[in-house]
């Protein structure tokens, strides 16, 4: 678990702002081959950039998150792990807060999901609604491979966890 209050000010207030400009905030329903669970939620913080040394910064404080490199000389950092959201990421942007009004509506839209997952209110109709209406405002400029109606219609609603769907806890 992430001590928030270990990292100096001054590197947190920078990762902050790098992010605030360069870095996302998503939700993404991924198809599961399973149909017993058919889909799988992941919540996503990424920040991608040519410079490897930054991004190994947002690694090596927040303490979660893989850095890869993509094919184009461009490396990313991303952060998938349901719990390492919960207990990294969030604390983290709650302390060094973000600056600009886009990001700051998007952070408190990403915390709404990550409560509505912890709370598996995504097992009810209802908040089945209220997931899929934040990701579509969190997930506005970007595609997205399923519509709401794909994901609300192969739900069995109001069954167990392990019979619907899946939020990531795996790194």
């Amino acid at each position: 678990m992430l001590q928030v209050k270990r990292i100096p000010e001054k590197t947190g207030f920078y990762l902050t702002g790098f992010a605030d400009a360069e870095g996302s905030l998503s939700v993404s329903f991924i198809k599961k081959k399973d149909d017993s669970m058919p889909w799988q939620i992941l919540l996503c913080f990424k920040v991608s950039q040519r410079d490897k040394v930054i991004l190994a910064l947002f690694k090596r404080h927040l303490k979660c998150g893989t850095l890869r490199s993509g094919n184009d000389d461009v490396w990313h950092y991303e952060v998938n792990n349901f719990n390492a959201i919960q207990e990294n990421i969030i604390p983290f942007f709650k302390r060094f807060g973000f600056l600009s009004a886009k990001k700051k509506g998007e952070f408190s839209k990403f915390r709404k999901l990550a409560k509505l997952l912890q709370n598996e209110e995504y097992l009810t109709e209802e908040g089945l609604k209220k997931v899929l209406k934040l990701r579509a405002e969190l997930n506005e400029d970007s595609f997205d491979n399923y519509s709401e109606s794909d994901i609300f219609n192969s739900m069995p609603l109001g069954k167990s966890s392990e019979t619907t769907c899946q939020v990531d806890m795996k790194q």
